[in-house]
């Protein structure tokens, strides 16, 4: 048989698997948020609608029915509130309103309303840790000692003439204060200068960042994506950080963030926000950029569940290589944590490298893109896409530093060339500008990478990273064990493939990924039957069923299969 025509009868294999499988009926105490597929979109980069080379919320809402045909049931937008944009959104001058680079208020109520009529849920970004220095609440903060929003932030005299209030470092380089000559103290910020630290032991604060939960919920967003909530408090007694050796990509000794990171009273803030989020109907639902140290911290996000639902498992995205004892490891982790939480994974998103790259060996990147859609879509947990992340985007760093835009990148340059690379225009079609904009000047160029990697180009492709995903959202919709089933890794001395089951009642998957640059031949443990039936199998194969004793994975394969 051809290879096209492999290609087909795998295709059709799989589709007539997913054709004989009944829609699976939601348990009554489900949530939806336990059987979503989360999609992250960078409003800038998804689509522009009015020619002006940004993207914006119309152009989000006229590509719904293509998030609907993925197979999404929920967006996670970047921050879309009016904003300097020193960090692109997340430096937020007015927490109630739409910036007008990306429509209006009537606009975004249109976009959840047709995203509703679709099943597909809106989840906002909540950027809680800081505002802009433009933010009217910081403007009157600074304008005096005195002034009634003056304890909204954190001010500090300093050690002496030129001399900050202690040695810690915002995360984007450099000191974390900075000093405001009008009133003569400085200010702490953990990210930019701009972006100063909202004081969340000030109960005003929590009243204010409250209202902003309510006014969005009342225009009919299902949750709240929690920027940076490990960082919202500080050692009040200002200790010193430790320095660690070495230096970073600004030139500053590295440092230990240990007295401005993970205080306990991060908890009762959670508490009291899935209070207020809690009131309206739908299960609302909490996600934490939680990048935290160790499976103990990240347990404690799920509270007695009463803190977030979510916390975003940032130990697993950032491996980093493909080590199936790693993974496996990880895995078993987090589904033994204490809390008994949902897990929630990603692998790419806005501020990290795409995962193409950094997974990727240079050689075999697609046919990994296919083994890590496998892992992000077949485990027991809620999975988080970033947009293009189906077609294989990869990342495209800006090559002069005249071309930066990320303020990092221009800081650090050329250690640190920022994270345009990972937030550049989703890719539609191969046109000149990928159909992203009609626009001759995108807000960042379009990488060359589009004339073959984009959406029109691949739905024709049915071995394509674009199929795969697709493939792969409708097996999680319509098999049980893959939407409801528990997880139990098998063949657990392996150390180059990583196996598991997923179990249901009178269903069970085994999802095997070879991790490794050359073929491998397991043996299943543990499990009672002499073959099973592909449902998924990369590269493609004539052969639907699969000897259970003996399955021949090739170099980065892959294989979802029901166990007869």
């Amino acid at each position: 048989m051809t290879r096209i025509g492999s290609l087909v009868l795998t295709c059709f294999l799989a589709a007539t698997a997913l054709a004989q499988q009944p829609q699976v009926q939601h348990k009554p105490h489900d949530e939806w948020w336990e059987h979503a597929v989360i999609y992250e979109i960078s409003p800038r980069s998804f689509q522009d609608s009015n020619g002006d080379g940004i993207g914006d919320i119309n152009g989000i809402t006229s590509r719904l029915d293509y998030l609907k045909g993925l197979g999404i049931d929920a967006i996670w937008i970047n921050p879309m509130y009016p904003s300097p944009g020193i960090d692109y959104g997340y430096d937020i001058s007015n927490y109630t309103a739409i910036d007008p680079v990306y429509g209006t208020m009537a606009d975004f109520d249109h976009l959840v309303a047709e995203a509703k009529k679709r099943g597909i849920r809106v989840i906002m970004d909540y950027v809680i840790n800081h505002t802009s220095d433009q933010n009217e609440w910081f403007k009157e903060s600074r304008s005096s000692r005195t002034n009634p929003k003056r304890d909204w932030y954190i001010w500090r005299d300093g050690k002496g003439p030129g001399k900050p209030p202690n040695n810690w470092q915002s995360w984007f380089g450099h000191s974390a204060w900075t000093y405001d000559t009008k009133t003569g103290q400085y200010f702490y910020h953990y990210f930019y200068p701009q972006q100063p630290d909202l004081n969340w032991r000030n109960p005003e604060v929590h009243k204010a960042m409250d209202g902003v939960l309510d006014f969005w919920m009342k225009h009919g967003v299902s949750g709240f994506r929690i920027d940076a909530v490990s960082r919202l408090f500080e050692d009040p007694n200002l200790h010193d950080d430790p320095y660690l050796p070495g230096f970073n990509a600004y030139g500053d000794r590295n440092i230990e963030h240990k007295y401005t990171d993970n205080y306990p009273e991060v908890h009762d803030v959670l508490k009291e926000l899935r209070r207020v989020v809690g009131k309206y109907p739908g299960d609302p639902v909490l996600i934490t950029e939680a990048d935290e140290p160790n499976i103990a911290e990240l347990t404690k996000m799920y509270g007695n569940g009463d803190e977030v639902q979510l916390p975003m498992d940032f130990q697993i995205a950032d491996v980093n290589k493909l080590s199936a004892p790693e993974f496996r490891h990880l895995f078993n982790e987090i589904e033994n944590n204490t809390a008994h939480g949902q897990p929630e994974y990603f692998f790419s998103n806005h501020d990290q490298p795409r995962q193409w790259d950094r997974y990727g060996d240079g050689v075999h990147n697609d046919q990994i893109a296919k083994l890590m859609a496998t892992l992000l879509l077949t485990t027991r947990g809620t999975p988080q896409m970033y947009y293009g992340e189906e077609l294989g985007m990869r990342t495209t760093e800006p090559t002069r530093i005249e071309d930066v835009h990320d303020p990092i990148g221009k800081l650090g340059w050329p250690k640190e060339k920022g994270r345009d690379g990972e937030r550049t225009p989703m890719q539609w079609d191969s046109s000149k500008e990928a159909g992203f904009t009609t626009s001759a000047t995108p807000w960042l160029p379009i990488p060359p990478s589009a004339s073959l990697n984009n959406v029109a180009t691949e739905k024709e492709d049915p071995n394509s990273i674009f199929n795969t995903y697709k493939l792969l959202l409708a097996l999680r919709r319509s098999e049980p064990a893959l939407r409801d089933g528990s997880y139990q890794a098998v063949n657990e001395d392996d150390q180059n493939v990583f196996a598991y089951l997923r179990k249901a009642e009178g269903s069970t998957i085994l999802v095997a990924l070879n991790m490794s640059g050359e073929a491998r031949t397991i043996s299943i443990k543990g499990v009672h039957a002499p073959s099973a039936t592909a449902l998924y199998q990369s590269p493609a194969s004539s052969t639907a069923e699969v000897q259970l004793d003996h399955i021949t994975l090739a170099p980065f394969g892959v294989l979802v299969a029901r166990v007869q």
